[in-house]
């Protein structure tokens, strides 16, 4: 037994010592801030008027090393400024035109009582003015008198207006005409406000019917009878509501029956 005990006590405090002597001996690391992250440093570089952050190895290399503090390197250098001359395409967009474009007056319109005209005598102001066709088909300008204009179109009446100025009152004449305001149209039966309104280019039959208020309770709401006056006479036929008005043309509204 003393034998064992003898040997027992040499190997504890070898041990004891072996202990002792790992934990006096640090071998970890020092940093004096929390490093940053790699991805970060690359991603972001490094903030302004800041320090450096330093990862101190057990080995004593500041920086990292290897291809982490080439990358590093080339974030943390000065950037170069983008050069002044040099020039960037840039897109351009167009807006939109919302301006409505002017009303082109059908040249093969035939005139007729009601209508106004805008007559122009290049040069002669005392000629140019607007002049309505009378119930008898003419209007009536200085120097020439009536000019007939029922049934003509406007080139064929400054036709005969350059005619007429020519034969003792002007050597060359230039005459324009024009369609200054259409003659009414008329809208009858089952509206709201029956009579005579103003034409308004590219009217159709459900348009006239709004002029108008809008049907009536009783009125029948899928055709109408519009009646169109021409040389050729007078037609009545009944039409669907996206039928095409005409200038003197009347619209009338029938009322249903159930």
């Amino acid at each position: 037994m003393r034998v064992v005990h003898a040997f027992r006590l040499p190997i504890i405090a070898a041990a004891t010592a072996l202990g002792l002597s790992g934990c006096m001996h640090t071998t970890g690391p020092v940093a004096s801030a929390q490093p940053q992250s790699d991805l970060d440093y690359m991603a972001y570089g490094q903030p302004d008027n800041s320090t450096p952050h330093v990862i101190v190895s057990s080995s004593g290399v500041g920086n990292g090393g290897g291809a982490i503090a080439a990358l590093r390197a080339s974030f943390a250098g000065p950037r170069p400024s983008p050069d002044p001359s040099a020039s960037y395409a840039s897109a351009s967009y167009a807006a939109p035109a919302y301006a409505a474009a002017p009303v082109a007056h059908d040249t093969a319109y035939r005139l007729d009582a009601g209508d106004k005209l805008r007559v122009v005598v290049y040069g002669q102001e005392g000629l140019t003015n607007t002049y309505a066709i009378d119930a008898g088909g003419s209007i009536t300008m200085p120097l020439i008198g009536a000019v007939p204009a029922r049934g003509r179109t406007p080139a064929g009446l400054a036709a005969e207006i350059t005619a007429k100025l020519r034969n003792g009152y002007i050597r060359d004449p230039s005459v324009a005409v024009e369609i200054d305001s259409y003659r009414p149209f008329f809208i009858l039966g089952e509206v709201a406000a029956p009579g005579q309104y103003p034409y308004v280019p590219n009217m159709t039959v459900e348009s006239a019917v709004a002029i108008a208020g809008g049907f009536s309770p009783r009125a029948r709401r899928d055709s109408v009878t519009l009646t169109h006056t021409d040389n050729s006479g007078s037609m009545r036929v009944v039409v669907p509501l996206g039928t095409a008005v005409n200038p003197g043309d009347t619209v009338l509204v029938n009322e249903r029956w159930f």
